[in-house]
């Protein structure tokens, strides 16, 4: 039995290629993509098949063709014969979408989409008493946690949370956290630990990480929805803490940035980690435009000791000198983990040199 396929209709409706060896992949779409930079229209070839998670404007080849050209659908079949005969036979199998399970995934939408529904996701949710001691402990103010907007994981409620955000409009699909499940949008289920907004240097929120309680690894993660039905995954951002100036400080982990900003009134830079580095040129070259000049590491002390951040390190060296930083290196009593832990000592007995 023969059928027209996806590949057949695109030449004929102007719509992008694949890229070369991929069967999913995404457009802008017509219908809600007002930005021609926007892909937001996934084209699936194994099944023949169109979905935009943002709009909801979905289907199949006939539906495509219809909509990219204004064809009544039920005159599509026929125009299409005109156009290209009749459609080729398949071998028994071939391009038959039962079977396939593979899970459609979402491209990062922009960043204003994600401040906006973050922050207004942030806004519904609260901080737990202990995680607010826990924060007050470190060093932030009470004042300084409410500004940051960390809160407490949630627990249930998900899918209500998603529907409210929908209902005012707010943009879901490409946000890291949020998928579908059983054609629902909701967020992803983490365990029990504190978010925190991780912000661009306008301030906004790009994505989120979690410090998750009672962890031995991997204390801090990424909030991402990645492997789940129009799910989003999440991108090794750059933190900033603190407007730009001539000199500043780069170290790991935003909650830590965060901190030492807070403390010391210095500009903290954040990479997740330090071989983490693939969002750095672009942030380095911004810090550039805007009057940096030197910036100084400071990384936990067993930077020393641990050969896999040293290597880490030394590729940051290589990042700073390409593109054209001077730099230097703070360190501190080793019996302080971090530059936050020494300068909160600091703050609270005065008694470092």
């Amino acid at each position: 039995m023969g059928r027209f396929h996806m590949t057949d209709i695109i030449p004929l409706i102007g719509i992008p290629y694949p890229p070369p060896g991929q069967t999913s992949y995404y457009i802008s779409c017509p219908c809600c993509d007002s930005d021609p930079q926007k892909r937001h229209l996934n084209i699936n070839l194994k099944k023949d098949v169109f979905r935009c998670p943002r709009c909801g404007l979905s289907g199949g080849v006939f539906d495509l063709y219809a909509y990219c050209t204004g064809t009544p659908r039920d005159k599509v079949q026929e125009t299409l014969i005109t156009r290209l005969g009749s459609p080729r036979r398949d071998k028994c199998g071939e391009n038959d979408s039962a079977g396939f399970s593979d899970v459609q995934e979402c491209p990062l939408t922009d960043i204003d989409s994600r401040h906006a529904t973050y922050e207004a996701m942030l806004s519904r949710l609260t901080l737990a008493s202990d995680h607010r001691a826990n924060l007050v402990s470190r060093g932030l103010s009470e004042e300084k946690i409410i500004t940051l907007g960390y809160k407490t994981t949630p627990i249930v409620g998900m899918k209500t949370l998603a529907k409210q955000l929908l209902a005012e409009g707010f943009y879901l699909s490409g946000v890291p956290g949020f998928y579908r499940k059983d054609g629902q949008w909701t967020f992803i289920h983490e365990s029990r630990g504190i978010l925190i907004p991780v912000r661009d240097l306008d301030g906004r929120i790009q994505g989120l990480q979690i410090r998750r309680d009672n962890a031995t690894r991997r204390k801090f993660r990424w909030i991402s929805s990645i492997g789940k039905d129009d799910g989003c995954k999440a991108e090794a951002w750059i933190h900033i803490a603190g407007k730009p100036c001539e000199k500043i400080i780069l170290t790991e982990g935003p909650m830590k940035a965060d901190i030492v900003h807070e403390l010391t009134s210095q500009t903290v830079l954040a990479v997740a980690g330090v071989s983490a580095l693939s969002q750095l040129d672009g942030v380095l070259v911004q810090l550039r435009e805007k009057g940096v000049r030197k910036i100084m590491t400071a990384f936990d002390m067993d930077f020393l000791t641990n050969p896999h951040v040293e290597n880490g390190y030394k590729n940051l060296k290589r990042h700073l000198t390409d593109n054209g930083f001077q730099y230097g290196t703070y360190l501190w009593d080793p019996q302080y983990k971090g530059l936050d832990d020494y300068v909160w000592q600091y703050c609270l007995h005065r008694q470092i040199p």
